[in-house]
């Protein structure tokens, strides 16, 4: 596939807020968990929340990864924290996912702290190196495998197929609920959008399946230390086929300057069983949403999102055009 035209993808940053920014009574709260007074506080700037991430060491020695955030400026942030609560705090110990060690929650008009056990290492470099993106696949393929079956109830964190059918209809809602935003869209995908609307409606029975899928893999949610790849930001996990989170990761891998998503995909065991057709139906679903989405107002307190998505929408459309050879 050829990606010389994609263009480079602004960072995957929200407004952050520093730690202070937190209110006093908040942060005492905190300190009241950890038994001993914060020293130390670095924000760190990755990531798409409008609120705080930040490495915190106290005065007994410990350290910890907190995020926090409230209703305001994104109201709908403090719900993902709160669910990624949930899913964290009831995933297996023995994978590489930081545990969770204690939550705050003021309710729906206040705060959500959640405070992780801190892992001491680095997102993978941008560009992207061959021997880290190495690592990473090697771990993808493990954590799939132990989780599948899924650890967790399908009833408490939803089904692939549902969050396909719901949000991922892009092409469908592009057509049907705002057609002026269509003349933002390239020229091929208006073409052939009749085409892509008919590949995505087999979306949601193409990714069912029974493996606990993290759902929003990029660089910016693993880090990586000197024996293990861990993976963090689990609010989207839903249960699916084993091959998609490699299919929704491979586009942001590919934007900056990994492989190819054809490349990435063969890479992955579970991609040779399942069927073709499947995968082209999911891919169209999957650069529907990132394409709607690109071409919404941005959230409030998330300024890089809509050109983040864009970026990947593109990457996942040249690999459509790939598969199916449309001109």
């Amino acid at each position: 596939m050829d990606t010389t035209n994609i263009p480079q993808p602004p960072p995957a940053a929200g407004v952050r807020l520093d730690w202070q920014a937190v209110p006093a009574h908040v942060r005492s709260a905190v300190e009241q968990q950890l038994g001993s007074p914060v020293v130390m506080a670095a924000s760190q700037t990755a990531g798409f929340s409008p609120g705080v991430a930040a490495r915190l060491q106290v005065a007994n020695g410990q350290r910890v990864f907190v995020k926090a955030v409230a209703p305001e400026p994104n109201p709908h942030s403090p719900a993902f924290h709160r669910r990624e609560a949930s899913v964290v705090a009831a995933l297996p110990t023995d994978i590489a996912v930081p545990r969770l060690l204690h939550t705050y929650d003021e309710g729906i008009d206040g705060w959500v702290v959640l405070v992780f056990e801190e892992v001491p290492g680095h997102m993978p470099a941008q560009p992207w190196r061959a021997a880290e993106f190495e690592r990473v696949m090697a771990a993808l393929i493990e954590l799939g495998n132990q989780l599948t079956p899924s650890p967790l109830a399908v009833a408490s964190v939803g089904r692939a197929p549902d969050k396909f059918r719901r949000t991922f209809c892009g092409w469908q809602r592009l057509h049907d609920e705002q057609p002026s935003r269509l003349a933002q869209v390239d020229d091929w995908a208006r073409r052939h959008l009749d085409d892509l609307i008919e590949l995505e409606t087999a979306a949601p029975a193409a990714v069912d399946g029974d493996t606990l899928l993290h759902f929003d893999l990029r660089a910016d949610n693993l880090l990586l230390t000197a024996d293990r790849v861990w993976f963090v930001d689990w609010p989207h996990a839903c249960v699916g086929a084993d091959w998609v989170d490699t299919l929704c990761f491979a586009p942001s891998v590919t934007m900056q300057g990994g492989p190819t998503p054809a490349e990435i995909l063969a890479r992955h065991p579970a991609s040779h069983r399942a069927d073709p057709v499947d995968i082209t139906a999911a891919i169209v679903s999957i650069a529907g949403f990132f394409i709607y989405q690109s071409v919404q107002p941005p959230p409030p307190g998330l300024p890089t999102l809509r050109a983040f998505q864009a970026a990947q929408g593109e990457v996942a459309r040249a690999w459509i055009a790939q598969r199916t050879g449309w001109t």
